[in-house]
């Protein structure tokens, strides 16, 4: 990991020692910024995010951390004493910084996961929809009649796009909690 403060951003955010910086930032894990300002933390995060075209996660507990997070393409907030203005511009809130592990583990590789399925459910829900209207087409002249009148299609729709996603995205964790905290390569496997 790499840990810089504030004083020392100052100098590496100028064109001369970007990309030198930017080589040190890929060799890290994490990058960990004390004493910046919120300009600082802001700039640093689209840096990254432009130049190496990485996936930012930025994490943060106060006011002056709200650009950081608004810039990153992941951010968390953390309520605690110095108010809830982190929480109101993040994606995710958490009450303390140990529980991001969990969030990134468990939750992320669940969410991940029920994504990836939903995407492929509604492909196959909408071809099988549109499959079945084509070939209707061949009996009726391709004169562009529904095979079904509009209740039975809002019907369709409402069964069919929201009741099954509801039920999967409550009941299905293909993992248990216990073991993608134990396994964090399992997140990574997923994608």
């Amino acid at each position: 990991g790499l840990i810089i403060d504030g004083r020392t951003l100052e100098h590496v955010l100028h064109d001369s020692l970007q990309n030198i910086f930017l080589e040190l930032t890929e060799k890290c894990r994490a990058v960990v910024c004390c004493q910046a300002t919120p300009l600082q933390k802001s700039v640093l995060v689209k840096l990254v995010r432009s130049k190496l075209k990485a996936m930012t996660l930025a994490v943060g507990d106060g006011a002056n951390d709200v650009s950081m997070i608004q810039v990153a393409d992941t951010g968390v907030g953390i309520s605690g004493q110095e108010g809830m203005q982190a929480v109101m511009a993040s994606d995710f809130a958490i009450s303390q910084f140990k529980h991001l592990r969990k969030l990134l583990l468990v939750h992320g590789h669940w969410c991940y996961t029920r994504l990836t399925n939903m995407v492929l459910y509604y492909f196959y829900k909408n071809v099988t929809y549109v499959n079945l209207l084509f070939w209707y087409q061949f009996f009726c002249g391709f004169s562009g009649t529904s095979m079904t009148d509009y209740w039975i299609l809002i019907l369709f729709n409402l069964l069919f796009t929201s009741v099954p996603p509801i039920i999967y995205g409550v009941l299905d964790k293909d993992v248990s909690a216990e073991i993608l905290m134990e396994l964090p390569q399992l997140y990574t496997m997923s994608q």
